[in-house]
């Protein structure tokens, strides 16, 4: 039986990594469960026995391509300074990842259309927006915004960058929108979770 589970969970993996090659390249429209077929040189029933259609296999290769993103942030970020520049280092990393064309095609561009803005941001809240949060938390606790804005704020900051992604995604230079997301994240974090002056509490 574990032979077997084992089995079933490298055919899976190969199904999605094939898919997820596929996808990136030629996006959702342009491949075929037959493409993926003969890619992966998986049977027609495995594929199906796994995902019933080749929207639940996007679907799939979504959830993945941003935990693998997300997983990337959190190291850029825990090896960070502090709070903010912790915040700083994950929100980069997400940006830098938007030059990858298969980044731009399956978590960007074709997922809206594809899975629907719902499941779309449960992905994002699955493995994005906790960490997110957390980190605004520890910024909150040191005084630097109002720990009633760490929610309103986490939503706000994965906006910014899931739109600032966008832009480079669509650019006709996406190497120079990189370097101009990155300096405009880093005015937008700055401005907002910069520490704050003490106030002179004799004037």
């Amino acid at each position: 039986m574990d032979r077997r589970l084992e089995k079933g969970k490298a055919t899976r993996d190969t199904l999605i990594q094939t898919a997820r090659s596929l996808f990136g390249e030629h996006g959702y429209d342009g491949t075929s469960i037959e493409q993926i077929l003969q890619a992966s040189g998986v049977a027609r029933g495995a594929l199906y026995h796994h995902f019933s259609s080749k929207e639940e296999l996007f679907d799939a290769v979504l959830d993945r391509e941003v935990a693998t993103i997300a997983d990337a942030a959190a190291t850029a970020a825990r090896a960070a300074s502090d709070p903010v520049a912790s915040l700083k280092a994950g929100c980069a990393t997400w940006l830098r990842h938007a030059l990858d064309p298969a980044v731009q095609r399956i978590a960007l561009l074709d997922s809206p259309a594809v899975v629907g803005w719902t499941r779309w941001r449960e992905i994002d809240e699955q493995h994005t927006l906790g960490r997110l949060r957390a980190n605004i938390k520890r910024i909150a606790d040191d005084g630097i915004v109002p720990a009633d804005q760490v929610d309103v704020l986490t939503n706000m900051v994965l906006a910014a960058v899931a739109e600032a992604a966008l832009v480079i995604a669509r650019d006709d230079d996406p190497d120079a929108a990189l370097e101009i997301g990155l300096q405009a994240l880093d005015t937008l974090l700055t401005r907002v979770f910069a520490a704050q002056p003490a106030v002179d509490q004799k004037r």
